[in-house]
């Protein structure tokens, strides 16, 4: 139907013959009220079409909605019959807890609990961190819709649960003439509309934040939004009215209505921003204020919630794309704000004679390429300095007596012991020829290395001074120095599962320590490093270190190690674990080896023991090894065993005495249970 005919004059069409109507002709999109909606079915959607509730769209036929999928898919129910609603609002009221979430909401909430009033449908929502808030949350909900209506709740139906089974809880309702109604246990059809809205708000919510891109902790705000939503649909109870409707008495409008997770840019008021800065921040739209026409808006950036009403949206742009440009098919370079918030409105100006002036190069493209342009004068700012608080208050705990960098180790009361450490290790590093000296390439970036040196104590008590070259593997770029970085370590599972074997069938259980393990793993990218500290070459020290093998601190280190340790150990006939890729095993004719490997610690359990020294001699010859003997500690736990009674003892003494010094609790007093001295436990209580 043509509306209107113009032609264009500037950027206006001028209308010929319209000269007491303008006419705009639009066809929205279903697809994006299916949207703002909140994922409201096709068949509600032409209800609402049919009252005249969405007067832009001529059709309501949209695309099959992947998040709807996701999030709403069900088993064919069974065929029931419905139930009429009550006649008065409040006669009859359905509630229910739903929780315990796995993830806690960005406010702290594991739980919500929902009132519905049976005459109207419209349903209240409240968050909650624990079951005990239910009473608290309903004196609330009664005061506020009491008030409003100027009615009494009449009933209150719930399941059997423990929070409406509060004494205090039930001394109200008898108190206020309230009626409390319980499902039989194990019925809860009986409380089938509290279940049911349950049900849809959860399957709404998690299609609204599978839609947005947003993070599991916004499951509060989405279930929020869910519940605006359906108090703004139809239901299928009331004839396709409109709870809202229903229950105020007053026509509800949707055109505010915006679609969850977009991108919104709130406007920044001139109290809040300097002279310079950008107008609008940047957030994320999550909900509706406790107005119609205020938005609740999520500042990723600051990590707070706000309010506003000047906002412009983009509903084409979700969270999850938030940092794309804003128009689909161009790409926009991001402009650069300077902060300069003390710079006068009327600045001093030089004259051009001034011998501060600037002048142009004839390069330029001016017409007069001898023009120079006078320079301001910019005053200092007067205000005093507030540093951002957020990094006020800093504190750093360190290992007692180990040094944190090469200028420190030389300063220390054993700074020949950690010489020789250090010289320990780079023997380790060129014996394995970890690097080759070579000019930097034209376009590569040498990688930074630092020295961490560790005073370890041996079972015996004595001490061991060892120093470790490490890369800064935070400088490294993904794609460009390393792709892959995971490696696997043994599960304690494992570890217990292996000890638990070695001590019922008397197993023989030996230790190994790869020295340097990190510095066997092959590369693949080509990457460049610094000299170390204190050993760099005279005549070279223009040089980096070209890797060729793997080194502490690279990202990749763990995982190349790992694949060249599985690598020998599958060529000596050993299987992996199907449950953990740490845990190695051989069989024999009549006996068996296992390997469990930590990193650089290893296990060995076998009732052979010329099994045993076998396995120990072939690492030898692949890797740098130390054996250590019989196994007395591991991952910090001390191991002692009797092997006649078939025991096998963990202890962490060393630890949690460590962890005392560390907090001044070694003087503490020792109590026999962690309870407090007033607790009474029955045998009831703990047979």
């Amino acid at each position: 139907m043509t509306i209107a005919r113009g032609r264009k004059s500037g950027t206006l069409y001028k209308t010929e013959g319209a000269c007491h109507l303008i006419a705009v002709a639009m066809n929205e999109n279903p697809n994006l009220w299916h949207r703002r909606l909140g994922h409201m079915s096709e068949k509600g959607m032409r209800i609402m079409h049919s009252k005249g509730k969405l007067p832009s769209l001529r059709s309501i036929e949209f695309d099959m909605c992947e998040d709807c999928i996701l999030g709403k898919h069900k088993r064919v129910s069974f065929q029931r019959s419905g139930r009429i609603p009550k006649k008065e609002r409040l006669e009859l009221v359905h509630s229910d807890v739903w929780g315990p979430t796995t993830v806690s909401s960005i406010g702290g909430k594991r739980y919500f609990v929902t009132f519905i009033d049976d005459h109207s449908r419209k349903v209240w929502t409240y968050f909650l961190k624990n079951k005990s808030e239910v009473f608290e949350a309903f004196k609330i909900w009664k005061a506020m819709v009491e008030n409003e209506t100027g009615l009494k709740i009449k009933k209150l139906r719930s399941d059997n649960g423990g929070e409406y089974e509060d004494t205090r809880f039930k001394k109200f309702c008898y108190e206020h003439g309230i009626r409390m109604e319980r499902t039989v246990p194990g019925t809860p059809q009986h409380n089938g509309v509290a279940e049911r809205m349950n049900r849809t708000l959860t399957e709404r919510a998690r299609s609204l934040r599978l839609q947005s891109g947003l993070p599991k902790q916004f499951w509060a705000e989405a279930v929020n939004r869910a519940t605006y939503l359906i108090n703004r649909g139809l239901l299928v109870p009331l004839e396709h009215k409109i709870p809202e409707e229903v229950w105020s008495g007053k026509e509800i409008k949707l055109s505010h209505l915006k679609i969850f997770g977009c991108v919104a840019y709130v406007h920044i008021s001139d109290q809040g921003r300097n002279k310079l800065d950008p107008k609008s921040k940047k957030c994320t739209f999550i909900g509706y204020g406790e107005d119609e026409f205020g938005y609740r808006l999520w500042d990723n950036e600051n990590q707070k919630m706000i309010r506003s009403r000047d906002v412009i949206f983009n509903e084409k742009v979700m969270y999850k794309d938030r940092n794309n440009t804003c128009n689909n098919n161009s790409e926009q370079s991001r402009p650069m704000y300077v902060e300069m918030d003390d710079v006068p409105e009327t600045p001093v100006i030089e004259t051009p004679q001034s011998k501060e002036s600037c002048e142009i190069n004839d390069n330029e493209e001016l017409d007069t390429p001898e023009l120079s342009i006078p320079a301001p004068v910019l005053r200092r700012s007067s205000r005093p300095h507030v540093p951002n608080r957020k990094y006020l208050n800093y504190i750093l705990l360190t290992d007692e007596g180990e040094p944190e960098s090469y200028e420190e180790a030389c300063q220390m009361t054993y700074a020949s012991k950690c010489e020789l450490a250090m010289k320990d290790e780079m023997k380790s590093l060129m014996s394995n020829q970890t690097w080759e000296l070579v000019e930097l390439p034209i376009g590569k970036k040498a990688l930074h290395n630092k020295w961490v040196y560790r005073v370890k104590e041996d079972h015996d008590g004595s001490k061991r001074y060892k120093a470790r070259l490490v890369v800064k593997g935070f400088q490294q770029k993904e794609g460009v120095d390393y792709t892959e970085i995971f490696a696997p370590v043994v599960k304690l599972n494992t570890i217990r599962s292996v000890l638990s074997i070695v001590a019922s069938e008397g197993l023989y259980l030996e230790q190994l320590d790869v020295k340097t393990a990190f510095l066997h793993g092959d590369l693949d990218e080509e990457i460049y490093m610094h000299q170390p500290e204190g050993f760099l070459e005279e005549r070279k020290r223009n040089m980096v270190c070209r890797l060729k093998k793997s080194l502490y601190g690279l990202k990749q280190a763990p995982r190349q190690w790992y694949k060249k340790f599985e690598s020998f150990m599958h060529k000596e006939g050993f299987q992996k674990c199907n449950a953990d890729h740490c845990c190695f095993f051989k069989k024999y004719k009549s006996n068996y080896i296992i390997l469990v490997l930590y990193v650089d610690d290893m296990l060995v359990a076998s009732l052979d023991m010329d099994e045993i020294r076998s396995l120990k001699q072939q690492l030898s010859k692949e890797f740098d090894m130390k054996d250590l003997g019989p196994t007395k500690r591991v991952l910090g736990m001390q191991i002692t065993r009797d092997k006649q009674k078939c025991i096998l003892q963990l202890s962490q003494a060393e630890y949690i005495n460590r962890v005392l010094q560390r907090f001044n609790m070694r003087d503490a007093k020792a109590v026999s249970t962690p309870l407090a001295s007033h607790f009474r436990l029955t045998k009831e209580q703990s047979p």
